[in-house]
């Protein structure tokens, strides 16, 4: 008979396969948003090429960085505060939070397959933006700095669970709710810009969020060929925050469901 801990990681893997299904269900609309992700990354990288009297190559590759590590971070973040609102499109919440699986077991199944889509899809986007811009990686430390990208999962997971939340709590809003935190993420952080540019009064939120270290440290691998020992101050604070985000999600995620079967909006589409 299948222990527990084996049932969990069968019942994990499942929803990790159930979501690619989804995937090859609406393959179409996943091509128009590779095509959409790919376009915006090779316009930012051309205003970097506008900006070359001024920075040369590297203005170029510190935009190019800055676009691809923004969209795996937010493809991420976006398939785990949607993943309450994909099943009651598809129907299939109650059955879903009825079945013998623990919370985490979901949730950690919708990681993994946020994770590992969002890596594939900026994967492809970055061999595009290599043979577009004809980029020269020789000293770049790839696998230091997807390393980084692997570590600076857990912390954006963690947000993740919080913006799933929200559609718990409000059915009509709470999925749009989560681009303000998107938002607020892009803002205060060193995607496009140093955060010295920012006002003295955000300088300190972006000094903490997650993006901005995830991208010191992989500019730092890429640009400079640092190992992951050299960006250990960004990497500990990126792991410090993993520890109190995913707790403090998993416990509101579990508030906000508890809630929402009080309060009948569980189902509710509207």
């Amino acid at each position: 008979m299948m222990t527990p801990l084996l049932h969990q990681l069968d019942a994990g893997y499942a929803f990790v396969e159930r979501n690619w299904g989804l995937v090859k269900r609406y393959i179409g609309w996943d091509f128009v948003w590779l095509v959409y992700g790919a376009v915006s990354t090779l316009t930012i990288g051309l205003i970097g090429v506008s900006a070359a009297g001024v920075g040369g190559q590297s203005a170029v590759l510190y935009l190019l960085i800055g676009a691809l590590l923004w969209t795996f971070l937010s493809v991420m973040f976006q398939f785990m505060s949607e993943s309450v609102q994909w099943e009651r499109w598809e129907g299939t919440i109650e059955y879903t939070f009825m079945a013998p699986v623990s919370r985490v077991t979901y949730l950690a199944g919708h990681g993994v397959f946020a994770v590992s889509y969002s890596l594939l899809r900026t994967v492809l986007i970055l061999g595009i933006t290599v043979l577009w811009f004809h980029l020269d990686l020789s000293h770049a430390n790839l696998l230091a700095a997807l390393l980084v990208l692997l570590l600076a999962s857990l912390s954006f997971l963690g947000l993740g669970l919080l913006g799933a939340t929200l559609p718990l709590l409000s059915t009509e809003r709470g999925a749009q709710a989560t681009h303000i935190v998107n938002g607020v993420l892009l803002l205060c952080s060193s995607v496009y810009y140093p955060i010295t540019v920012l006002p003295h009064w955000l300088q300190p939120l972006a000094a903490v969020n997650p993006a901005t270290l995830t991208l010191d440290a992989i500019r730092a691998c890429m640009m400079q060929g640092a190992g992951l020992g050299d960006v250990w101050p960004q990497v500990w604070r990126l792991l410090l925050t993993a520890v109190v985000l995913i707790p403090v999600g998993m416990l509101a995620f579990a508030w906000g469901e508890r809630r929402a079967m009080r309060t009948g909006k569980l189902k509710r589409n509207g």
